[in-house]
């Protein structure tokens, strides 16, 4: 069983500001992190593990310094990490993030089968959730999503039975394998990783490859020549404003809210059945 969890180092989102000239993320006013989703995606990872035996990879694309997050991804348990890291990815949008991906997942195939992709629910400084369906579309592979448990894995049958959650409710879903999962967090518990782990982590020098590296890679689908989408802005949105006190006895109470109701009419709908 080869499981490779794609992993993206982003900003802390609790410490980051946005630049009140270019409105835009200040990435250096932020420690950079293993994005939390991808840490639940490699905890899983190592649940499987556990269970079927095999190896764990992780995948990211980034700067050089990404590869803390790889470090990172082998102290809770990977085996071992690849880094895709050129300036011939940069300014890539989700389209062309996802292509990159998927041609570093077609190298590590041809040398270590994959049976299994698993990936965040999305990334916390962009919150898309598009990169790990585009990998699935380009390698013609099932995509299951917002997935928080992985029942059972069937390596004879070469099928996995999954958990996933709707917007008003659950559905359990036999895919095929390969296949690629994208989780959320509440699929497990992130766990102290062992004293063997963190020495591993420590010393683990992560496989780095750049462009020149692929087979059959069109550079006009890389980085931004490969990134139609454009942020027009971004900002910080208002504060919610603090909510009206009604004061007095209990009959101006009652009418100072029927004027408050009658002021937001507009907002009201009544809906009755038939």
């Amino acid at each position: 069983m080869h499981i490779v969890v794609c992993v993206k180092q982003v900003p802390d989102t609790k410490i980051i500001k946005i630049n009140p000239k270019t409105n835009t993320l200040d990435r250096r006013s932020a420690p950079a992190i293993l994005n939390p989703y991808d840490a639940h995606a490699v905890q899983e990872a190592v649940k499987i593990k556990e269970k079927t035996g095999g190896t764990i990879s992780v995948l990211s694309m980034g700067p050089p310094q990404a590869t803390d997050i790889i470090k990172k991804s082998v102290e809770i348990g990977a085996d071992r990490g690849y880094l895709i890291s050129d300036r011939a990815f940069a300014g890539a949008d989700t389209l062309a993030t996802s292509y990159a991906l998927s041609k570093a997942l077609e190298k590590i195939h041809k040398e270590h089968p994959v049976d299994m992709i698993i990936c965040g629910k999305h990334a916390i400084d962009g919150d898309t959730g598009q990169v790990g369906p585009g990998i699935a579309r380009r390698m013609d592979i099932p995509p299951i999503t917002n997935v928080i448990e992985v029942t059972e894995v069937n390596q004879k049958e070469k099928t996995v039975l999954i958990k996933r959650k709707l917007t008003n409710g659950y559905e359990l879903i036999q895919s095929e394998l390969p296949c690629l999962l994208t989780v959320e967090k509440e699929i497990n518990e992130i766990e102290y990783s062992p004293m063997p782990n963190m020495i591993q982590a420590a010393k683990y020098e992560p496989i780095i490859w750049a462009v020149s590296d692929f087979e059959n890679v069109e550079r006009s689908q890389l980085g931004l020549k490969g990134s139609p989408t454009i942020v027009g802005k971004m900002f910080t949105p208002p504060r919610p404003e603090g909510g009206k006190r009604l004061e007095g006895a209990a009959d101006d109470q009652v009418k100072q809210l029927m004027d408050l109701l009658m002021e937001k009419k507009e907002l009201l709908t009544i809906q009755t059945s038939k």
